[in-house]
Protein backbone atom coordinates (compact mmCIF):
# COMPACT_ATOMS: atom_id res chain seq x y z
CA UNK A 1 0.00 0.00 0.00
CA UNK A 2 1.77 3.75 -1.12
CA UNK A 3 1.99 6.12 2.04
CA UNK A 4 0.44 9.51 1.64
CA UNK A 5 2.13 12.54 0.22
CA UNK A 6 3.28 14.98 2.99
CA UNK A 7 0.90 17.95 2.77
CA UNK A 8 4.30 20.66 2.39
CA UNK A 9 3.23 24.45 2.98
CA UNK A 10 2.66 27.07 4.95
CA UNK A 11 -0.10 26.37 7.40
CA UNK A 12 -1.38 29.30 8.98
CA UNK A 13 -1.21 28.45 12.46
CA UNK A 14 0.38 30.00 15.12
CA UNK A 15 0.22 30.08 19.48
CA UNK A 16 -2.30 31.83 21.19
CA UNK A 17 -3.65 31.07 24.58
CA UNK A 18 -5.65 28.53 23.85
CA UNK A 19 -3.04 26.44 21.93
CA UNK A 20 -2.78 26.07 18.12
CA UNK A 21 -5.36 28.85 16.11
CA UNK A 22 -5.95 30.67 13.06
CA UNK A 23 -7.61 33.72 12.60
CA UNK A 24 -9.90 34.65 9.74
CA UNK A 25 -10.38 38.15 8.42
CA UNK A 26 -12.94 39.38 6.43
CA UNK A 27 -14.10 42.57 4.84
CA UNK A 28 -17.78 42.60 4.19
CA UNK A 29 -20.15 44.67 2.17
CA UNK A 30 -23.54 46.60 2.95
CA UNK A 31 -25.21 43.41 2.82
CA UNK A 32 -23.12 41.28 4.87
CA UNK A 33 -21.83 39.45 1.73
CA UNK A 34 -18.11 38.92 2.17
CA UNK A 35 -15.63 40.69 -0.24
CA UNK A 36 -12.11 39.93 0.64
CA UNK A 37 -10.73 37.97 3.16
CA UNK A 38 -7.00 36.30 4.86
CA UNK A 39 -5.65 33.80 7.02
CA UNK A 40 -3.58 34.72 9.79
CA UNK A 41 -2.07 32.79 12.67
CA UNK A 42 -3.71 32.74 15.78
CA UNK A 43 -1.04 35.60 17.52
CA UNK A 44 -1.56 38.00 15.17
CA UNK A 45 -3.07 41.14 15.87
CA UNK A 46 -6.01 42.02 14.29
CA UNK A 47 -4.87 45.52 13.40
CA UNK A 48 -2.11 44.21 10.90
CA UNK A 49 -4.32 42.79 8.37
CA UNK A 50 -6.65 45.65 8.11
CA UNK A 51 -4.69 47.89 5.93
CA UNK A 52 -3.96 45.02 3.30
CA UNK A 53 -7.37 43.75 3.21
CA UNK A 54 -8.60 47.40 2.79
CA UNK A 55 -6.10 48.35 -0.39
CA UNK A 56 -7.47 49.01 -3.64
CA UNK A 57 -11.76 49.01 -2.01
CA UNK A 58 -13.66 51.94 -2.73
CA UNK A 59 -15.48 52.55 0.75
CA UNK A 60 -17.86 54.97 2.13
CA UNK A 61 -17.18 53.94 5.83
CA UNK A 62 -15.51 51.35 7.57
CA UNK A 63 -17.43 49.62 11.10
CA UNK A 64 -15.02 48.00 13.06
CA UNK A 65 -14.37 47.12 16.94
CA UNK A 66 -11.79 48.82 19.46
CA UNK A 67 -9.14 46.30 18.09
CA UNK A 68 -9.14 48.65 14.41
CA UNK A 69 -8.54 52.23 16.54
CA UNK A 70 -5.32 52.96 15.63
CA UNK A 71 -4.06 56.26 13.83
CA UNK A 72 -2.30 54.85 11.39
CA UNK A 73 -5.82 52.87 10.43
CA UNK A 74 -7.49 56.59 10.84
CA UNK A 75 -5.33 58.09 8.75
CA UNK A 76 -5.57 55.86 6.15
CA UNK A 77 -9.13 56.25 5.70
CA UNK A 78 -9.30 60.24 6.04
CA UNK A 79 -6.93 59.99 3.25
CA UNK A 80 -9.35 58.08 1.11
CA UNK A 81 -12.57 60.08 2.23
CA UNK A 82 -14.28 57.23 4.38
CA UNK A 83 -15.74 57.68 7.49
CA UNK A 84 -14.74 55.80 10.59
CA UNK A 85 -16.97 53.88 12.89
CA UNK A 86 -15.06 52.51 15.04
CA UNK A 87 -15.09 53.18 19.20
CA UNK A 88 -12.21 54.73 20.68
CA UNK A 89 -9.93 52.95 23.67
CA UNK A 90 -9.77 54.02 26.95
CA UNK A 91 -6.28 54.52 26.40
CA UNK A 92 -6.72 57.78 24.24
CA UNK A 93 -6.08 60.90 25.40
CA UNK A 94 -8.57 62.49 23.14
CA UNK A 95 -11.70 60.77 23.22
CA UNK A 96 -13.35 60.79 19.70
CA UNK A 97 -16.65 61.06 18.79
CA UNK A 98 -18.42 57.80 16.58
CA UNK A 99 -22.06 56.90 15.65
CA UNK A 100 -23.41 54.23 17.84
CA UNK A 101 -26.43 54.68 15.51
CA UNK A 102 -23.82 53.08 12.41
CA UNK A 103 -21.61 51.11 14.69
CA UNK A 104 -24.87 49.12 14.82
CA UNK A 105 -24.33 47.72 11.69
CA UNK A 106 -20.72 45.51 12.84
CA UNK A 107 -23.57 42.43 13.59
CA UNK A 108 -23.44 42.15 9.39
CA UNK A 109 -20.11 40.12 10.01
CA UNK A 110 -21.05 39.00 13.40
CA UNK A 111 -23.80 37.56 11.33
CA UNK A 112 -21.18 36.69 8.75
CA UNK A 113 -19.12 34.29 10.91
CA UNK A 114 -22.42 32.60 12.33
CA UNK A 115 -23.15 31.02 8.99
CA UNK A 116 -19.69 30.45 8.56
CA UNK A 117 -19.19 28.74 11.47
CA UNK A 118 -22.54 26.23 10.42
CA UNK A 119 -19.61 24.53 8.24
CA UNK A 120 -17.98 21.96 10.41
CA UNK A 121 -15.05 21.58 8.14
CA UNK A 122 -14.20 25.30 8.48
CA UNK A 123 -15.36 25.51 12.55
CA UNK A 124 -12.97 22.80 13.60
CA UNK A 125 -10.44 23.41 10.46
CA UNK A 126 -10.16 19.85 9.06
CA UNK A 127 -7.71 21.16 6.37
CA UNK A 128 -4.19 21.59 7.42
CA UNK A 129 -2.83 23.34 4.69
CA UNK A 130 -3.85 27.71 4.70
CA UNK A 131 -4.26 27.62 0.94
CA UNK A 132 -6.81 24.58 0.83
CA UNK A 133 -8.20 26.40 4.22
CA UNK A 134 -8.68 29.30 2.85
CA UNK A 135 -10.16 27.69 -0.48
CA UNK A 136 -13.00 26.33 1.69
CA UNK A 137 -13.78 29.38 2.99
CA UNK A 138 -14.14 30.58 -0.12
CA UNK A 139 -16.19 28.37 -1.12
CA UNK A 140 -18.77 28.98 1.81
CA UNK A 141 -18.39 32.45 0.80
CA UNK A 142 -19.89 31.62 -2.66
CA UNK A 143 -22.49 29.67 -1.26
CA UNK A 144 -23.59 32.84 1.02
CA UNK A 145 -23.61 35.07 -2.32
CA UNK A 146 -26.10 32.77 -4.07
Amino acid sequence: MPLARKKAGPQGLGRSRGGLSSKIHIVVDALGRPVRGSLAAGQVNDITQALPLLQGLCIGALVGDKAYDTDALLAHLESIGARAVIPPTARRLHQRRFSKVAYRDRNLIERWFCRLKQFRRIATRYEKLAERFISFISLVSALCWL
